[in-house]
């Protein structure tokens, strides 16, 4: 008998299906159907239902279960305009606060971002840019922003898988992460926190435009 999957695993699979539209939005969620879905028990379906409402992916509801929350273009906008403010915060933290062996691992984990590039690795480039980006938000030292930034971490990751992190789009992150940096190294608090809004706008700039290609790719 094949030894039943763990709650990180369940819950990797249901963001997946969720937002590859296998289950559909709106949907309600039986634990019974979802262990048999993912041939488990029904503890870590469980565990990873409460852990996708932690992300905002699923709602859970006193006396009625879990539903599929409605990842849309309002959702991931609104999702979006918190990282931007948060993400601003943080940067301005960072530069005040930064210390050399922190700013070296940022530099080399750039380093490592550029040579995924290089090689189109855009799985690799997401787990590294998720890296970047801790290490300078641990800089700034404000254990519940990053938090908030963390809880929708899994959603992001998974909409870049289904709509694409592409050649056209790492130069651009390259260029920002290296400006970022460089305000970092200054200690610009000011010019890292403007760098870093504008990064993160454009990457929601960027999800709106490809969700909304291809909704209309779905239409025609």
């Amino acid at each position: 008998m094949a030894q039943e999957i763990g709650t990180h695993a369940v819950s990797d699979r249901l963001r997946q299906d969720i937002l590859a539209g296998e289950i559909a939005f709106g949907s309600r969620l039986k634990i019974a159907e979802l262990a048999a879905r993912y041939t488990t028990s029904h503890m870590p379906v469980r565990e990873a239902l409460h852990q996708l409402n932690g992300e905002g992916l699923i709602i859970l509801e006193p006396n009625r279960g879990a539903r599929v929350r409605a990842v849309d273009a309002a959702f991931v906008r609104d999702m979006f305009d918190l990282r931007i403010a948060l993400e601003a915060m943080l940067a301005r933290r960072a530069a005040e606060n930064i210390t050399a062996a922190q700013l070296a691992e940022v530099e080399r984990l750039q380093t490592e971002f550029e040579a995924r590039a290089a090689a189109a690795d855009y799985q690799g480039l997401l787990e590294i840019n998720r890296a970047i980006h801790a290490e300078i938000n641990k800089a700034a030292g404000n254990l519940e922003a990053i938090n908030m930034l963390e809880r929708h971490w899994g959603i992001i990751v998974a909409l870049w898988g289904r709509h694409g992190y592409g050649a056209e789009r790492v130069a651009g992150v390259i260029s920002d992460h290296r400006q970022i940096i460089l305000a970092l190294s200054q200690r610009d608090a000011e010019g890292a926190a403007i760098l870093a809004t504008a990064h993160a706008a454009k990457a929601k700039q960027q999800m709106l435009l490809r969700m909304g290609a291809i909704a209309a790719k779905v239409v025609a």
